[in-house]
């Protein structure tokens, strides 16, 4: 992602290059502790299986696995490692694990930061407009699961109707499903061969079941927000607790990122800070909670997403009544 979509008037030259290095150490770091906490929580659910204790191992265990996009998201921005190589690697090892090919998520994604919130070009917005049943049905994962695993099975297919995606890279993200499905067509030969559940038990069960934690970060970050092209107003940051940031690798600082998407994750609360904190600006903010809170309210009576103008914010609460341009400070008296 080369192209940058950044808004130049928020934040000095000079402070966006520094802000912007990239460290391998920092990279290691990174991938290095969440790929820690996820061996440590397999290895207890492996031992804690079939008793009570699995139940909250399970919870933590699946949660890490579906956080991990977090992490490639990261990787296919190129900003986790200064080592290009590096990202790539462990893009590609999150993103089978994930059932989301890096190549297909790194063309959707592009897609996304440049035509946020377009309906005609956000490779996000390539759907239905919500109704309560259908947000539902994503949010708690059987829509989402479908969608991953069906189009997986369409690209090997040789099959690829996504508008977003160029002629010239079609043949790559075919070829790339392949050899997504061959690899997971493996795996499966090999537990019937060996008559383990270990890839059940440790990866997909608790992928899939959790899914629903993961999808409070993946909903909350455009949904209710205005389709106009401004990121301070097309993109909410979220107001959240440290252990989310970290799951998270602080993407709720979220439209600090949409600004400037060449800043790596563990730069983005200075970036936050320094473009909205002391400028006296302020990006549309919520909790997980009340957004959801705000989603089902709005969707509630039959209503659907279409009911709502596409130039107004129609999902927010109290905080998103203080305005995004700086404030205005009062002239001095002669």
């Amino acid at each position: 992602m080369d192209e940058v979509f950044g808004r130049r008037d928020l934040i000095a030259p000079a402070r966006l290059k520094a802000l912007s290095v990239k460290s391998d150490l920092r990279g290691f770091a990174q991938v290095g502790a969440r790929l820690g906490a996820l061996v440590l929580s397999g290895a207890a659910l492996y031992l804690t299986w079939g008793g009570w204790l699995a139940v909250p191992v399970f919870i933590v265990h699946g949660i890490l696995i579906n956080f991990l996009y977090a992490g490639q998201h990261e990787l296919s921005h190129w900003t986790v490692f200064k080592t290009k190589a590096l990202n790539e690697i462990f893009g590609r090892l999150f993103g089978f694990i994930l059932i989301y090919p890096r190549d297909f998520d790194q063309i959707q994604h592009f897609a996304h930061h440049r035509y946020t919130q377009d309906w005609e070009g956000d490779g996000e917005l390539a759907r239905e407009r919500y109704t309560l049943t259908s947000y539902l049905l994503w949010v708690l994962g059987p829509t989402y699961w479908y969608t991953r695993v069906r189009r997986v099975i369409r690209f090997s297919l040789g099959v690829v109707s996504e508008p977003y995606i160029p002629d010239g890279r079609k043949a790559e993200v075919i070829r790339e499903a392949r050899w997504h499905l061959a690899g997971y067509v493996l795996i499966a030969v090999l537990s019937i061969a060996t008559g383990s559940w270990a890839a059940v038990q440790l990866w997909l069960l608790p992928m899939l079941a959790m899914k629903p934690v993961h999808q409070l970060q993946n909903t909350i970050e455009h949904l209710g927000l205005p389709h106009v092209d401004a990121i301070t107003e097309n993109t909410r940051t979220t107001r959240t607790n440290a252990l989310m940031r970290w799951l998270a690798w602080n993407m709720q600082y979220h439209t600090a990122h949409h600004a400037f998407p060449g800043v790596p994750c563990y730069a983005l609360p200075k970036l936050h800070n320094e473009i909205f904190v002391e400028s006296g600006r302020k990006p549309p903010t919520m909790s997980y909670l009340s957004f959801q809170w705000a989603v089902l309210r709005a969707f509630w009576n039959g209503r659907t997403e279409a009911d709502y103008a596409d130039d107004a914010i129609w999902i927010s609460d109290d905080t998103d009544l203080e305005p995004v341009a700086p404030r205005l400070r009062p002239a001095k008296q002669a």
